[in-house]
């Protein structure tokens, strides 16, 4: 399970910048869900040693009343759920009151605590913490989130200290992961249930973390697979609130594990934004995918033309994960399931030869030139493959840091369908080639000017 860290402070500190320099991206991996607080934001951490969650939390004012703010459920919950807590205070600002307040009210969580001294970046580090070693949390860090200077080693150094991802034994964590997501009461835990127990071998459940989540090994035909379940369907009688029926946290840590993913979604109930941004969340991790629609039993014919249209227009960027419309509780279609999951997986773990790619990256320049920029051609010369789960593509050539999204998603279309990579994300890695030529055309160039030069010298003499 990936190690999770909170990042708690007063308004204005930089708990966002921090998050967006440590996720790369907030677009990528972040959570504003109904029945998540709303001033929460999630999302896995691209700079480090290893991968991570970070929880953006928001501001808590440090007024006598706006200290017991931490206590509310918002800020709770998420302290709740950290490893690990950023204490984020203002540098430039220096200590003040509410500082030291709201470092008493996190002592009493008992969670391993460090004091990040942010905007340090005109700062000497150790000027930059000094006086906040009078919080009592430890020897702070002065780090410049907006710059990115000391970040990196911040969050190294935490992470040698938080507990590795938990190895489970050979033989039950054998075969591929399936990761089963989705909002609660999309029927995920029938559907788990209808695999088990109609084309069970072997299978038992085995308790994940303290989050509930459950792995649920089982063989189909002679092929061993592994379910996550991220809702603890099993616990039913534990699940009190929404926030513990679905979980950001839980539905990362899962797809980490996963090689495919079963996306959920209940055809009664529509398409909504919960479920796009969860999607997105599945598209970011990369890993392949199947849509499951259930509850397609005893719908209408308009109310299921409905539901495709929906498809199509909330969720158009899954375009290339087969979609099946099931009933988990009458079994209706679910026979196909692992055909699918089978196929999504080869797909995503395909083995794509740089001749072949090269070949489909030359046809599809024939077909469609890459735009002109600034007057100058864009060139991509050569592709090989540089990745797999997703499968990554690695294009050489010249200027393609310019290339238009547009012309990504062209060739990304084009590789997909030449090697048929359906349900599989596929990503493209653009890298710009060096000119061996460009230090010797100047040097000739420069030749030639004194060349010139001693040419007219030698026709004014005469």
């Amino acid at each position: 399970m990936l190690p999770v860290i909170a990042l708690v402070g007063r308004p204005n500190v930089g708990k966002s910048t921090l998050f967006n320099r440590l996720t790369r991206s907030r677009d990528a991996l972040v959570a504003d869900q109904p029945g998540l607080t709303r001033d929460r934001q999630y999302g896995v951490g691209r700079i480090g040693n290893r991968p991570y969650v970070v929880v953006d939390t928001g501001g808590i004012s440090g007024k006598r009343e706006g200290v017991e703010v931490l206590m509310d459920k918002q800020v709770r919950l998420a302290i709740d759920e950290a490893d690990h807590i950023f204490y984020l205070v203002d540098a430039r600002e220096g200590l003040a009151g509410a500082d030291e307040q709201i470092a008493a009210e996190l002592r009493k969580t008992g969670k391993p605590i460090t004091v990040v001294a942010n905007k340090a970046e005109s700062l000497d580090s150790d000027i930059a913490g000094a006086e906040f070693h009078a919080l009592g949390l430890g020897d702070p860090v002065a780090i410049s989130s907006a710059h990115g200077r000391g970040v990196k080693p911040l969050i190294n150094r935490v992470l040698a200290f938080l507990p590795p991802a938990e190895e489970e034994e050979v033989a039950e964590q054998r075969g591929t992961q399936i990761a089963v997501v989705g909002r609660p009461n999309v029927g995920k835990s029938t559907l788990i249930n209808r695999l088990l127990g109609e084309e069970r071998l072997v299978a038992f459940d085995k308790p994940g973390t303290t989050r509930d989540s459950i792995q649920v090994p089982f063989e189909h035909q002679g092929r061993q697979y592994t379910l996550v379940d991220t809702a603890g369907v099993r616990r039913r009688a534990r699940i009190a609130e929404v926030i513990e029926k679905f979980s950001i946290i839980k539905t990362l840590q899962a797809m980490e594990q996963a090689n495919v993913v079963l996306l959920v979604l209940d055809a009664h109930q529509g398409i909504s934004e919960q479920d796009a941004t969860l999607a997105g969340h599945v598209v970011d991790s990369g890993r392949a995918l199947v849509v499951v629609i259930n509850k397609w039993d005893g719908l209408h014919s308009d109310e299921r033309d409905r539901i495709k249209s929906e498809l199509e227009r909330k969720l158009p960027f899954l375009s290339f994960a087969e979609v099946l419309f099931i009933s988990a509780l009458r079994g209706t279609g679910v026979g196909h399931l692992m055909k699918a999951v089978d196929a999504a997986y080869r797909a995503a773990t395909s083995d794509l030869k740089t001749s072949d790619l090269t070949n489909i990256l030359e046809q599809a320049i024939m077909e469609h030139q890459p735009p002109l920029v600034r007057g100058r051609r864009i060139k991509l010369r050569y592709a090989h493959q540089g990745g797999q789960n997703p499968p990554i593509i690695v294009i050489h050539g010249n200027q393609t840091e310019s290339v238009p999204l547009t012309y990504q998603r062209f060739l990304v279309n084009r590789f997909r369908k030449a090697f048929k990579l359906w349900g599989t994300p596929v990503r493209i890695e653009f890298r710009t080639s060096k000119n061996p030529f460009k230090g010797r055309r100047n040097k000739l160039n420069a030749r030639q000017q004194q060349k010139r030069q001693r040419m007219m010298k030698h026709v004014k003499r005469k």
